[in-house]
């Protein structure tokens, strides 16, 4: 593994000032709520990045050990920063698939006594694909980029609004199990929260957001650009280019390749997901050189902090703006 190059990028941190350096298989302290800015940095950034990619998960595959650290150590931070479980705990159970897995569910209750009966579900899948065939001796996927850095996207935009409590409609955080393996978890959670008529207004969604792209007038793109205003509505919010259209994205089908697709399936609301993996700037999809070192934590800080206007204004918004076309 490039634990060498981990543990040096670790340690110039750490002579700057700007990082409290944690053992990657204890989960980091300093993550709460009541932290005085409520701006998100790298220094945190990489904190939950360093745990959730590390060699002690395994990669993390879904009904391993690994994954099993991985969901408590996602509930640790819910707790942390004053989410409640959605259901009677924060696991919630695949009922479709064989193993034990668990999409890790918290909820935090908008502010407006109208406006919270509306929900807003903010996901990522924290799963990847476990130990391969050994590649330069090394066997295990680590998963950084996918999709641990869509999961910390998610967990710090937690931390934030658990600070802040800055949201009128309720916010939904949704860590997926069993991504890699068909979707099942995001399907399981859909058909369950529909089963429950679950007033959904938006599924926000995050995916491989651990680098920048590359050549690009915008930040990120989002699946199903033409769908709906979701790239007009982030942007007004963002005061900024923030998001744009990817033609290949739409080439691939990325839009039915991810765990937004379940929610357009069941709720046909507005349910797209967030990218900047643009398939010319990381050579390591589904390999085992998807490691920390790969990551841009600078990047992944500007993409929180830039969402976090654009996910209060669609949270407090008198109406709702975000429509499919």
């Amino acid at each position: 593994m490039k634990h060498a190059i981990v543990f040096l990028v670790l340690f110039l941190l750490t002579a700057c000032g700007s990082l409290k350096k944690t053992q990657s298989n204890n989960p980091p302290d300093g993550l709460k709520g009541n932290l005085g800015s409520t701006l998100v940095d790298s220094t945190s950034v990489l904190e939950i990045m360093n745990f959730l990619a590390s060699d002690d998960l395994k990669g993390r595959d879904s009904g391993s050990e690994g994954i099993e650290k991985a969901a408590e150590f996602i509930e640790g931070i819910f707790v942390q920063n004053g989410l409640k479980p959605y259901f009677a705990t924060f696991k919630d159970t695949l009922a479709n698939f064989q193993k034990p897995a668990y999409n890790i569910v918290g909820v935090l209750k908008g502010t407006d006594k109208k406006l919270q009966n509306e929900y807003i579900i903010i996901g990522a899948h924290y799963d990847h694909i476990g130990v391969l065939t050994a590649e330069n001796g090394d066997t295990i996927a680590n998963g950084a980029n996918d999709n641990a850095s869509g999961t910390t996207t998610v967990l710090e935009l937690a931390r934030y609004f658990g600070a802040s409590k800055s949201n009128k409609r309720s916010l939904i955080f949704a860590l997926f199990s069993a991504e890699e393996k068909g979707l099942i978890g995001s399907n399981h959670l859909a058909k369950k929260l529909k089963e429950e008529d679950l007033n959904l207004y938006l599924m926000l969604n995050f995916e491989m957001t651990g680098v920048p792209m590359i050549d690009k007038d915008y930040m990120m793109y989002v699946t199903g650009y033409g769908k709906s205003n979701l790239a007009e509505e982030t942007n007004k919010y963002a005061n900024k280019n923030l998001v744009g259209f990817l033609p290949t994205a739409k080439e691939f089908g990325l839009f039915q390749r991810s765990d937004n697709y379940p929610f357009h399936n069941e709720f046909n609301i507005p349910s797209q997901t967030y990218c900047t993996f643009d398939f010319t700037n990381f050579n390591f999809y589904h390999k085992v050189g998807d490691e920390l070192d790969q990551m841009d934590f600078e990047h992944m800080s500007r993409v929180i902090n830039n969402m976090i206007p654009v996910l209060e204004g669609f949270s407090n918004s008198p109406e709702q703006e975000i429509k499919y076309y």
